[in-house]
């Protein structure tokens, strides 16, 4: 039981690094990725659908992103939600294919960015020590439980095998962090 609550946590918290890794992706480094548009929706015939379901998407060189719409009328509103997304990406057409130019980032907008990957940081180990919160009263729940053999010595053994569980995970969010800044930061 003990070691089912520890499982529990660890599949728990590796849900949390992977959702801040795709939340990584999405902050924009100065080079071109398609995952940069992830977030990006289209209102394509009254529905509100991903980018990469109305075209594709295509990164030629560090500086440019390409989509080509399966539906060439689609066009403007690919356009449109591209100007609204936020990302500051000035899309043009030749009627057929969309070009997005990646500017190169300021130092200011850099520096904004590493600010933002941090502050995604500090969120994602919120949500792992909110886990490992949730963790230690569910031990705590099995040692008061008098159908349990669940002894005092062994609910603090499994609270400190969660402790370190949450040790390695936010450390594993440090360095996380610390590679998107470098990356960010480098020119």
């Amino acid at each position: 039981m003990l070691k089912d609550v520890a499982e529990d946590v660890k599949a728990k918290m590796e849900k949390t690094i992977q959702y801040y890794k795709t939340e990584l992706k999405t902050v924009r480094t100065g080079r071109a990725s398609t995952s940069l548009l992830d977030n990006v929706r289209v209102d394509a015939y009254g529905v509100q659908t991903p980018l990469s379901g109305v075209g594709t998407l295509h990164a030629p060189d560090p500086h440019m992103l390409t989509i080509q719409p399966w539906d060439p009328s689609l066009t403007a509103a690919i356009e449109k939600a591209i100007l609204s997304s936020g990302l500051g990406l000035n899309p043009s057409s030749d009627g057929k294919l969309i070009r997005v130019p990646i500017p190169t980032l300021t130092e200011q907008r850099r520096k904004e960015l590493v600010k933002l990957v941090w502050k995604k940081c500090e969120e994602a180990k919120i949500v792992i020590r909110n886990e490992r919160r949730d963790a230690n009263e569910a031990i705590k729940k099995l040692e008061k439980d008098k159908e349990n053999t669940v002894s005092e010595d062994e609910a603090k053994l499994f609270q400190t095998e969660v402790q370190k569980i949450t040790d390695s995970f936010i450390k594993n969010l440090d360095e996380i962090a610390k590679a998107k800044e470098k990356e960010l930061l480098e020119i």
